[in-house]
């Protein structure tokens, strides 16, 4: 998925799209979408600089918590392969946020046979957490000034 853009911004020459100006562009934004909660869920990136999706994944049965904590440890782990120690990372959830700082998914989710194949992303993502010594910024995007995230899926 490709961020349709008009126009780039007049009044930055670093992105394509109408960030703000205290947003990085060099950047990556993050978001999950959940139908139901649980419910199928998935998850992506937007490359903010260039509005071209990085990476998508789902959809599984899940919860849009779990979707933005999948989605934090999924951009932060490209970026290691990538080199990219440095990229910042977004993502509108404070939650997912939390839970990636403290290198733990506290989900209430119930394991069972429909999310078991979930629970073994999650368990590979928290190892990723806790063998990795990643420093790339994870912001919190501000929706509430900024709009919605790029990375969005636009359901609400």
């Amino acid at each position: 998925m490709k961020i349709e853009n008009l126009n780039p911004p007049t009044n930055r020459h670093d992105t394509v799209l109408p960030l703000p100006l205290e947003v990085r562009a060099d950047a990556w934004a993050v978001d999950a979408a959940c139908s139901g909660n649980p419910g199928p869920m998935e998850y992506q990136a937007i490359d903010l600089a260039t509005g071209a999706q990085v990476f998508h994944y789902g959809p599984v049965h899940g919860t849009n918590n779990i979707g933005e904590f999948l989605a934090i440890v999924h951009a932060l782990a490209l970026a290691w392969q990538q080199g990219l120690h440095n990229k910042t990372i977004y993502s509108d959830s404070y939650n997912a946020i939390l839970w990636v700082q403290k290198r733990k998914c506290k989900t209430k989710l119930e394991r069972n046979p429909q999310t078991e194949q979930l629970f073994q992303i999650i368990l590979r993502a928290e190892n990723w957490l806790q063998t990795h010594n990643f420093r790339n910024p994870i912001i919190k995007w501000e929706t509430s000034k900024w709009g919605e995230v790029p990375a969005d899926f636009g359901r609400k």
